[in-house]
């Protein structure tokens, strides 16, 4: 995260987003390779995440019949994202109850509509176990940071601290 000065002088947390991560974004939820999102688009891959979400919800986040990749970085190019940890807010989509823990059926459903089918007990026992970092039993917002950071390194890197490149935010 870059840090940007405010009107009033003080230091606040912002992030600064690249071209390149506008367009990978963009092309993530292109999903026919038209170079223009529709709708649908969206639906096809948050589905999965917020499986109540209405088409006209959708409609409404794509209203621009030519939402092209221009039209993203533009939206966002100007835009002052501050005090905003995208690691706790992707962790809400697992914890909509806010308890501070990823709740299991929440999480076995969103496995089931991404295509793994029903999950077991002991298939969330061995999800659980791999990303209960801190061995309480739970994926907390910690264990999820960790997990989400796990593969920014190579795996020749011992060198690596353990949540290297993790935020002191909550």
């Amino acid at each position: 995260m870059s840090k940007s000065k405010s009107k009033q002088g003080r230091q606040e947390q912002g992030i600064r987003i690249t071209r390149e991560e506008v367009e990978s974004a963009f092309n993530f939820f292109d999903v026919a390779g038209r170079g223009v999102l529709r709708p649908k688009d969206l639906k096809a891959r948050l589905s999965a995440f917020y499986p109540n979400m209405t088409n006209k919800e959708y409609r409404f986040l794509i209203s621009e019949p030519n939402f092209t990749v221009d039209t993203l970085w533009n939206l966002l190019e100007n835009n002052n994202i501050t005090n905003f940890d995208p690691v706790k807010e992707a962790f809400k989509v697992y914890d909509p109850q806010d308890t501070g823990y990823v709740d299991s059926d929440v999480l076995r459903g969103i496995m089931s509509r991404m295509g793994y089918g029903e999950l077991t007990k002991e298939d969330m026992e061995v999800l659980v176990k791999t990303a209960d970092v801190d061995g309480d039993g739970k994926i907390s917002l910690d264990d999820f940071r960790n997990m989400l950071n796990f593969n920014k390194y190579p795996s020749n890197d011992d060198k690596a601290p353990m949540g290297a490149g993790l935020d002191d935010q909550e």
